[in-house]
C-alpha cells in the first residue's frame, strides 16, 4: 500500500510538473527513468467489436530518444483467449522521445463475450523493457485487464411488463412478487425516465431515471415520491396518512441493459411523523422485464 501511495504521488507530480505561473520558475522531475503500467487493473466496457481501448504505460521521466519494447500476454494467468475474446493491435509499443506515456491498444470481440459480471474474461499483461527502467518499489511491469460486455442502452427495453420482487411486499403484503406495467415518460426530453405503474400499490406510479454517462456504472435515480396510504399498507392512519419512498444514497441502485432488470434499494417513510420514528425501513426491489407471452401466463396464474 505504501508503494502504491508513493507511486501515485510521483506520477501526480510528473503530470503536474511544469504547470506554474508566468512569474514562477519551472520545476520538473529529475529522478530515475522508470517505465510501468499506469494502473494494475483496468476494466474495459466492450460495446462493440470495433473500438480499441488504451491500456496506458507511463514513464517517470521523458526519454531523450524513442524507446521500443514489447508487451506479452501471460497466457497461464489469463482466462481470456486472444482471437476469441479480444485482439491486441500490436505487441510492440514505442514511447516517443520527450513523451511521458504510451499505450497498448486492445479491442474486445463483443459477440464472444458472455453477460457475466462475476466472471469477467481476464488478460494478464507484462512489459518486456530494459532492466534499468524497472522500478523495484512498484510491481508495475504487470497489469490485469478485464473485459465487460456492455449492451447499448435502449429506454424501450424497459417498457412493457415487468415482475417486481420486493422484500417490502413480502413483509407487508405477504407475497414477494407483483406483476406491473411500465412505460417511457414522455415528459423527459432526454428519454431516460420510465414510469412504473401501480408499482407497489394500485393507483401509485413511481418514476425512475437511468444514468448513461458511465457504461460501467449504470445507475438509477429516483426522487422522493408517494407510494401508498398508510391505511392501505398498515390499516390505520399515521402522520399525514401517506407513505413515501426514496433511494438511500448509502446503497447502490443499478440496472442492466443486457439482462433487462433494475436492482433498487428503497427507504419507506411517513411524512408528518416525528423524525426518528417516521421510517418504516429500507428494502430491496428487483424489477425484471418479461415478454407479453410470459406476462399472459403469469396473469393466468393470478398475478
Amino acid at each position: 500500500m505504501k508503494n502504491k501511495i508513493l507511486l501515485s504521488a510521483i506520477m501526480s507530480f510528473v503530470l503536474l510538473a511544469g504547470i506554474t505561473s508566468c512569474d514562477e520558475e519551472r520545476t520538473v522531475y529529475d529522478g530515475p527513468q522508470y517505465i510501468m503500467f499506469a494502473d494494475t487493473l483496468s476494466v474495459l466496457g466492450v460495446e462493440n467489436s470495433e473500438d480499441y481501448f488504451d491500456v496506458y504505460i507511463s514513464a517517470t521521466q521523458a526519454m531523450d530518444k524513442d524507446l521500443t519494447f514489447a508487451v506479452e500476454v501471460i497466457e497461464q494467468e489469463s482466462s481470456a483467449i486472444e482471437g476469441v475474446h479480444y485482439v491486441i493491435e500490436s505487441n510492440t509499443v514505442t514511447l516517443k522521445a520527450g513523451e511521458l506515456a504510451t499505450s497498448v491498444r486492445i479491442r474486445g470481440i463483443y459477440e464472444n463475450l458472455a453477460i457475466d459480471v462475476e466472471n469477467l474474461p481476464e488478460i494478464k499483461l507484462r512489459l518486456i523493457s530494459p532492466e534499468e527502467t524497472h522500478w523495484s518499489l512498484y510491481e508495475g511491469l504487470e497489469t490485469k485487464v478485464l473485459l465487460q460486455k456492455v449492451c447499448p442502452f435502449d429506454i424501450n427495453a424497459f417498457s412493457g411488463y415487468a415482475m417486481v420482487t420486493s422484500t417490502f411486499l413480502y413483509n407487508y403484503v405477504g407475497s414477494y412478487n407483483r406483476l406491473i406495467e411500465t412505460s417511457v415518460d414522455t415528459t423527459d426530453a432526454e428519454r431516460k425516465t420510465i414510469i412504473m405503474h401501480d408499482y407497489l400499490y394500485d393507483g401509485y406510479d413511481v418514476k425512475v431515471r437511468f444514468t448513461t454517462d458511465d457504461t460501467l456504472n449504470p445507475l438509477i435515480e429516483m426522487d422522493d415520491q408517494p407510494m401508498a396510504t398508510t391505511g392501505e399498507a398498515f390499516g390505520t392512519i399515521y402522520g399525514d396518512g401517506m407513505l413515501h419512498l426514496y433511494q438511500p444514497s448509502s446503497m447502490v441502485s443499478y440496472y442492466s441493459s443486457c439482462e433487462k432488470f433494475i436492482l433498487q434499494y428503497i427507504t419507506i417513510w411517513v411524512p408528518g411523523m416525528e423524525a426518528g420514528a417516521n421510517t418504516v425501513g429500507t428494502f430491496v426491489n428487483a424489477v425484471e422485464w418479461i415478454s407479453d407471452d410470459e406476462a399472459r401466463i403469469l396473469k393466468q396464474q393470478g398475478y
